[in-house]
């Protein structure tokens, strides 16, 4: 057997392997890196983690609709917006309580996404991307007109902080609030992708080939319609999980820049990779805060730079990193190997 089949076996090995922790590895590393920001001493920075992960958990939801639906949306701004507010409601009428708040914000994002989504999976393609173009634009109008609700333009400010657990102090420091975005967003993606690779072979059919699979007798539309729902339940925790993290709301938290960056992490991660779309949901808020603080309003202009740099080098996003960096270390390796090899020996007669 040649060194080149014995290389190209061990990279097919390699990929064979990262497959099967695909559903894991990724809320692994994430898990792995928050402990390591909470073992620092730096309040600020365990802060600014913590209200990073609300995005992270929206283009998770935005990641399940685009890349496993097939229905390219900036919608899901609507079931995050209504979560958000509920969430909100509850704390101030005396209900602090996070499980029974994450809860409700979840049946509130699941509703607003069916009703949604009725209009929604009828439609495919550029269509389906501007209807739900004009869903964010609702959203964001009506937060800032619907005062008695929303507190208009002004928004909500003051919300009581949430309590895991009856008699348990609020959380309020920020080493606890970090440790607990981190759970809800790391458990809420892992229990997201292990639904979906339960879908994955029908929402694959149907994102393929919508004819075909109509005419094996797949009702295509109501698995549509249940994946947009289900989306919709997780954007609505990542509404909780934002006012949890930030005690305040305005419509611009839920308007078209949101919705935007939601989409640009769905893309830089990988449309069909929900650990990534969350890796990259971190990365697009520490350029945009972080990177971009030295140069006030350059912003856009670095996040489109990174925009140009992702697809550019990563096609496939994020997601295809560990098989681009496996198939470029076995590239590597095979002119070493036929350096090295010593030839065959002489077997002619004497």
């Amino acid at each position: 057997m040649s060194v080149d089949t014995l290389t190209d076996l061990a990279a097919g090995r390699i990929l064979r392997l990262q497959r099967r922790a695909r559903p894991w590895a990724g809320p692994s590393l994430v898990a792995v890196a928050v402990a390591a920001v909470a073992a620092t001493p730096d309040g600020y920075l365990h802060a600014t983690v913590a209200r990073m992960l609300p995005l992270a958990l929206l283009a998770v939801s935005v990641a399940a609709v685009t890349g496993h639906a097939g229905l390219p949306t900036l919608g899901q701004v609507a079931p995050y917006a209504a979560g958000a507010y509920t969430t909100a409601h509850l704390a101030l009428t005396g209900v602090t309580l996070a499980p029974a708040q994450l809860l409700v914000a979840a049946v509130a994002g699941a509703a607003t996404a069916g009703l949604l989504g009725a209009l929604l999976v009828r439609y495919r393609g550029t269509v389906v991307l501007m209807l739900s173009l004009a869903a964010a634009e609702l959203t964001a109008i009506t937060a800032g007109q619907w005062r008695t609700v929303t507190g208009g333009t002004d928004g909500l400010a003051g919300i009581p902080a949430a309590h895991l657990l009856p008699g348990t102090p609020a959380l309020t420091a920020d080493r606890p609030l970090l440790l607990y975005a981190a759970t809800i967003t790391v458990t809420a993606t892992t229990a997201a992708a292990c639904l979906l690779r339960r879908w994955q072979s029908l929402l694959t059919a149907v994102r393929d080939n919508e004819s075909r699979a109509a005419a094996s007798g797949h009702p295509t539309t109501g698995y549509l319609w249940i994946t947009h729902t289900g989306a919709g339940a997780l954007a609505g925790i990542a509404g909780a999980l934002l006012i949890h993290t930030h005690r305040w709301i305005t419509p611009a938290d839920v308007g078209f820049g949101t919705a935007a960056l939601a989409l640009l992490a769905v893309v830089i991660g990988g449309p069909r990779c929900l650990p990534g779309a969350a890796t990259a949901a971190v990365l697009v808020l520490t350029v945009r805060d972080v990177a971009a603080a030295p140069w006030p309003g350059h912003a856009p202009l670095l996040l489109g730079g990174l925009f140009v740099a992702a697809v550019y080098l990563l096609p496939d996003g994020l997601a295809a990193l560990p098989a681009h960096l496996t198939t470029v270390a076995a590239r590597r390796a095979r002119p070493a190997a036929r350096h090295t090899t010593p030839p065959p020996a002489d077997r002619s007669p004497a």
